[in-house]
């Protein structure tokens, strides 16, 4: 009966062997698959904490302005950098600034770039910002821009309207008041007739400030200071060519569109004279796109007929104002001219490499148009 026992707890532990084995198996397996987990998941977070600490867009330019309020914590202004599209994560931004000890972050606006560096938005926070919005009131002035364009920027950047900006350029007594300041420069520029806005070309390009408490008037006013400043040493240069400011600024609004480069200014402003001296028209399609009022990349021959006197192509002459604001670059460039010896009396452009093309007879300026527009199309 002992015997029997006995050779019965063996049979017992013969079959807790094989399951002990298995359940051991599954463990292993179990730990290994959790290892394999946790491998995995450290490698996706270095990749995505390595990846989230490069810059948002290298290529980038574009200025974003941020506000960072009192009292933020780095969690804090990293949600706002993510948010504002500065930066790829908040969370990283936090865990960087943590890791490193970055401390000492200080409130105000600033102006960041997607294509900074985490280190570089840091050090930009150390130092501090305006205690002012960084655009309120600024109103830029590029090279070429019309005065519906720079109503934009206005009721974009400051407390002012558009159509208020746009009705100022035409008030006549505030128009009078200009011209006792400034004579030489607005003399021709109120005696035009059928201009849209008499201040059009007089409004010159650079960056202004609408203080809290100045007038739109104000504004407009330090425009108009900027073109007389940089106008006075040619005035007397202007009348020696037997030609009014409103004339010169006119051309030079034409040449500032039509040129890429400084070079080709002055060499299409020959073309021009070269057209005015034979009783030509000038042709510009800038002066149809004035004309009609909003931008085209092609003008059509339905275009060529609209009825303005803008239209160089319909009309004789320079035309009965500026067709934006020029540059002082562009202003030179009319009151010097160069290659009219050679007759050109016709100019092309590469649409692809912007390089200007000219030539003396139409015939000569058809082969090449025919030849531009095959290149451009390819």
């Amino acid at each position: 009966m002992n015997n029997g026992e006995e050779n019965k707890g063996l049979d017992d532990n013969d079959k807790q062997q094989p399951k002990n084995i298995f359940a051991n198996r599954i463990v292993r397996g179990v730990v290994l698959v959790i290892a394999l987990l946790v491998v995995v998941l450290l490698f996706i977070g270095f990749h995505y904490f390595n990846r989230a600490q490069q810059p948002l867009n290298p290529n980038s330019n574009k200025k974003i302005e941020v506000k960072v309020p009192i009292g933020s914590t780095s969690k804090q202004i990293g949600s706002i950098l993510e948010e504002k599209k500065v930066i790829k994560s908040g969370f990283v931004f936090d865990y960087y600034v943590k890791t490193n000890k970055y401390t000492h972050f200080k409130a105000g606006y600033y102006e960041f770039k997607p294509s900074m560096t985490l280190k570089k938005i840091v050090q930009n926070l150390q130092k501090g910002g305006s205690s002012q919005p960084l655009n309120a009131g600024k109103v830029l002035i590029r090279e070429g821009v019309t005065a519906d364009e720079i109503g934009d920027v206005i009721q974009k950047n400051t407390r002012f309207k558009k159509k208020d900006f746009l009705a100022l350029l035409n008030n006549q007594k505030f128009l009078n008041e200009l011209k006792i300041n400034y004579p030489d420069l607005l003399a021709s520029a109120l005696d035009a007739k059928g201009v849209r806005y008499k201040l059009e070309g007089y409004l010159y390009p650079a960056t202004y400030y609408a203080g809290k408490k100045g007038s739109l008037k104000d504004l407009v006013t330090k425009m108009v200071t900027k073109s007389d400043a940089m106008l006075k040493p040619y005035y007397s240069e202007i009348k020696r060519k037997k030609m009014t400011v409103q004339q010169t600024l006119t051309l030079a609004s034409l040449v500032e569109r039509e040129g890429v480069t400084q070079k080709d200014r002055y060499r299409i402003a020959g073309v021009f004279e070269n057209r005015l001296d034979k009783g030509m028209k000038i042709q510009s399609d800038i002066s149809v796109l004035y004309a009609l009022g909003k931008y085209k990349k092609n003008v059509t021959y339905k275009d060529l007929e609209v009825d303005s006197p803008y239209n160089l192509y319909k009309n004789e002459g320079v035309g009965p104002g500026p067709f934006n604001n020029p540059s002082i670059a562009s202003v030179q460039a009319v009151l010097n001219p160069s290659g009219r010896a050679q007759g050109y009396l016709y100019f092309i452009a590469n649409m692809k490499t912007g390089k200007v093309y000219y030539s003396k007879t139409y015939s000569e300026h058809q082969i090449l148009t025919k030849k531009l527009q095959k290149d451009n199309n390819e």
